[in-house]
């Protein structure tokens, strides 16, 4: 087959996803972000898949899968695996094309996806908590249904997800007024990227497109190393809409060619981000759905004077997470400091630390101290957050000049899951 037949057909299986998702999703906004552009100088607009009625993008690749299965094949019920966005999309789909589905999760997931999709579901789906990560989630789900003879909706490696979720792309070429030079999506298996890739390479093949991944789960730059998915050991599951340890054997085939580079971000980083469009623009994004703007500082002298475009890939964040949100920002800006100090066990310690250690601006957030009568000198935790990250060696300085300091806790990571 030619090439332009490939693409041909490509194209076609996209158009169709469009027709059968017309009446199910919400066409969002692509709508210019004043102060990213303000700041990179650049055309910055972002794609609001946190605004589709499951609040992310993934209801279109789940529909669209689930409407392409025939209804003799549906009659024992779909199953799923998902960190919360997809179980969304799928127990929508359940509801909506009335199919029994079982959906499994892993125990860690934020309760307000939970919530979310037991809302979508109602009655047609069951949600089954299992193992620490999607990916265990996903073998417990691959053997209930080889057991129960239902069909496995897979969250990103199948040609019908992936162009449900192509119907991204189309949609941002139609709406955007000017040619696209960058464009940045988050990628956790690929389905997204593939997606966009698959519409991007024939209709727009000069556009840039830069895969964002959380630094701690970078499945897909490894597998661009390494020529083939590989599964990770071990990953963070704090940006769960993004934390998957091996990509799918499709999604990087159509990705490994199609992307013009992959970038990693940082927790810190992601968290200052979702801080920051909360603050600026009143716009509340899951640490997956702000891994594309996250990554804008890291091509601030390639996309100047660009037209740029981020998906804002999903919404569901948790409340009860904002405040570990805030503290990983602080963490990652060099604002937020934890030590051992040692405190002399008489009258006016803490005053001496007080009034001659810190700097005006510094103020103590955290403080665990117990004191113990057969020591001259009790050794106690302290969180201290700063103004400027300037003021950090100057505080190092005077802690030691007068005898407090004892250890920085910042660079253990066993002491800091601990504390935060």
């Amino acid at each position: 087959m030619m090439k332009e037949e490939i693409s041909s057909s490509v194209l076609e299986k996209v158009c169709k996803a469009e027709e059968r998702l017309k009446n199910v999703i919400v066409k969002t906004p692509l709508a210019v972000n004043n102060n990213l552009s303000f700041l990179y100088q650049a055309n910055i607009m972002f794609k609001r898949e946190d605004l589709q009625r499951v609040r992310s993008y993934k209801i279109r690749g789940a529909y669209n899968k689930m409407a392409t299965i025939s209804p003799e094949s549906l009659v024992k019920g779909v199953v799923c695996a998902s960190a919360g966005n997809h179980a969304q999309g799928v127990a929508f789909a359940c509801h909506a094309m009335k199919v029994k589905g079982t959906i499994f999760m892993p125990l860690p997931t934020p309760g307000q996806k939970l919530e979310q999709v037991r809302m979508f579901g109602g009655n047609y789906i069951d949600v089954v908590l299992y193992g620490d990560t999607f990916d265990e989630a996903k073998d417990a789900a691959l053997r209930f249904c080889k057991d129960h003879e239902g069909v496995f909706i897979h969250p990103f490696d199948d040609p019908a997800i992936i162009e449900g979720q192509a119907t991204v792309a189309m949609e941002i070429l139609e709406q955007s007024e000017q040619p696209i030079d960058y464009l940045f999506v988050p990628v956790g298996g690929g389905g997204l990227a593939a997606g966009i890739c698959s519409v991007f390479q024939e209709l727009s093949p000069k556009t840039k497109i830069v895969g964002v991944e959380p630094a701690a789960a970078a499945s897909m730059k490894k597998a661009m190393e390494k020529g083939k998915p590989v599964l990770l050991e071990k990953i963070s599951r704090f940006v769960d809409g993004a934390a998957v340890q091996q990509v799918g054997n499709l999604t990087f085939e159509r990705c490994k060619d199609a992307l013009y580079q992959m970038a990693t971000v940082e927790e810190g980083l992601v968290c200052e981000t979702i801080l920051s469009l909360y603050n600026k623009d009143a716009i509340v994004v899951e640490p997956a759905g702000a891994l594309s703007v996250a990554a804008l500082g890291k091509y601030k002298n390639e996309i100047k004077g660009k037209n740029v475009v981020c998906v804002i890939s999903g919404s569901n964040n948790d409340i009860t997470r904002m405040e570990e949100i805030k503290e990983k920002a602080l963490l990652y800006a060099g604002l937020k400091h934890y030590f051992l100090v040692r405190f002399p066990q008489r009258p006016g310690a803490l005053k001496t630390f007080v009034m001659d250690v810190l700097g005006p601006d510094d103020d103590i957030t955290y403080f665990e101290y117990t004191q113990k009568n057969s020591k001259e000198k009790g050794i106690a935790v302290v969180g201290i957050a700063l103004k400027q990250n300037g003021d950090f060696t100057p505080l190092i300085r005077k802690m030691k000049k007068y005898d407090f300091f004892v250890n920085y806790l910042n660079n253990d990571p066993s002491l800091m899951n601990l504390l935060i």
